[in-house]
């Protein structure tokens, strides 16, 4: 039998799937008409070819490999937030883990899409398939990227169906035939019988072992398109665990952002806590020490012995033409995020979004000084290379990011942005003889702690 609070709890994520405003068809609208502008653009890049961007022979990655790397990044976000914090039965990650795993599917089908908008005949993509070579990295980022995209949908549809069956009967008899339809589909079934759970926390479990390490090889395998070169900035062998890390880093300040929005926009304050915030801005806090610490030993190593074009390129990054950008990540993406966590009187959710939009921000500016820099940097004793994005970038990389925003406002009309069913465990006793799908039967009974009146109070 639902108790109050499930009840309370299915009716506040069931409210987004049933009601829709008119600030919602146009805020849907405006990100159409800026994919659309961004579908334009791309016609004109496909008609007139890679001139009409900034890219030369001497800089022949820009906008488009930087925004690769920044969104494969943050799909790391998923991983870390639902598959780690499972398994380590962190009861706090309850209310937060499908925001996290949309987040994942979301960022590999917007970062995947660059490399072919980076081509100038994406006619040939079909060569990757019929005549690719194993000695190329980008044969394994094709492998790897499709291998974590696919893992990626089953880690999230899995969990989703006990709310999809919640959904395909709330939904029965109803005028909306679509979507009872979908939700009858999608939910396969799904009695939540002991037998059906069984099997749901194998297949967990499973994905959650598996989604790991794939996750932790595709990041390792968009390094080693860089450093498997022999290009100053690009020939370090730190590349692998430094691009990881640097992908937790902007994942959890993406998840971090992402909770922000919809604890607004849906009024979930009484689920998604303070305390939620708090941890993640903790972790947060702990993996910009670590990427600090990557990023000084990477560029200390370097400039302690000033090789041939290590010496320009450094010389161009601490005080030349991408001095602002160098900086601008140093102490906007990693020292004042880390103060404002670091600090308890600015340790509240409005300041610790506030670091996670900074942190992004430095992330992909990061990403920028990596690709563009080094690609400036003349192999032989001319001119430095030049690169602006045109409009034509900018229109794509932008229409991308509303691209990546319109899938993740539909997802949330259409499905819960909550796991109910994780939730409902915290919240009720689980049935006796029943198993858990997510830590076993000892998560039935303990409260949820963010779950406590105002979100403030530790967990107990």
């Amino acid at each position: 039998m639902t108790t109050a609070p499930s009840a309370r709890l299915r009716e506040d994520t069931m409210r987004p799937l049933m009601q829709t405003g008119r600030l919602y068809y146009a805020f849907v609208g405006f990100l159409l008409i800026v994919i659309a502008w961004g579908m334009f653009a791309y016609t004109r890049q496909l008609s007139d070819g890679l001139a009409v961007t900034g890219m030369r022979d001497k800089v022949s990655w820009g906008l488009y490999i930087t925004n690769f790397v920044f969104f494969i990044g943050i799909s790391h976000a998923g991983t870390l937030i639902s598959a780690i914090l499972r398994l380590t039965h962190a009861e706090w990650r309850r209310p937060i883990t499908r925001m996290a795993e949309v987040i994942t599917v979301v960022a590999l089908m917007t970062g995947a899409l660059f490399p072919i908008f980076d081509l100038g005949r994406p006619d040939r993509i079909p060569n990757l398939i019929e005549h690719g070579r194993l000695s190329s990295p980008i044969i394994w980022d094709f492998i790897s990227i499709s291998t974590y995209l696919t893992g990626s949908i089953i880690y999230l549809y899995l969990p989703m169906i006990p709310d999809l069956a919640m959904c395909r009967d709330r939904f029965r008899g109803s005028a909306h035939r679509f979507r009872a339809t979908l939700y009858r589909i999608l939910a396969i079934g799904w009695k939540n019988t002991a037998e059906q759970r069984r099997r749901l926390d194998i297949a967990l479990a499973v994905m959650m072992i598996l989604i790991i390490p794939i996750a932790i090889s595709v990041h390792t395998v968009v390094s080693w398109i860089f450093a498997m070169t022999m290009r100053s900035g690009w020939n370090s062998t730190i590349f692998g665990p430094y691009f990881v890390v640097g992908a937790i880093f902007s994942g959890v300040a993406a998840i971090i952002t992402v909770m922000w929005i919809f604890r607004k926009a849906f009024h979930l304050e009484e689920y998604i806590t303070a305390i939620h915030f708090r941890y993640l801005g903790f972790l947060l806090l702990a993996l910009d020490l670590i990427y600090a610490y990557f990023t000084l030993a990477e560029y200390l190593t370097t400039g302690y012995k000033l090789e041939g074009g290590d010496k320009a390129l450094l010389e161009e990054l601490m005080t030349g033409r991408y001095a602002s950008f160098f900086w601008a990540f140093v102490v906007g993406g990693m020292v004042i995020p880390a103060l404002l966590i670091a600090f308890p009187k600015t340790r509240t959710p409005n300041w610790i979004f506030f670091a996670s939009v900074l942190v992004n921000i430095g992330m992909w500016l990061k990403r920028f000084v990596i690709v563009v820099p080094s690609m400036a940097l003349p192999l032989l004793p001319y001119e430095w290379g030049t690169y602006w994005p045109t409009w034509v970038e900018i229109s794509i990389s932008v229409a991308a990011l509303a691209w990546f925003a319109l899938i993740f406002t539909l997802f949330a009309k259409f499905f819960p942005i909550i796991s109910v069913w994780e939730v409902e465990e915290a919240l009720e006793p689980a049935a006796e003889g029943v198993p858990v799908a997510s830590g076993g039967p000892s998560l039935g009974p303990r409260p949820l702690p963010a779950m406590e009146p105002g979100g403030q109070d530790e967990p107990r």
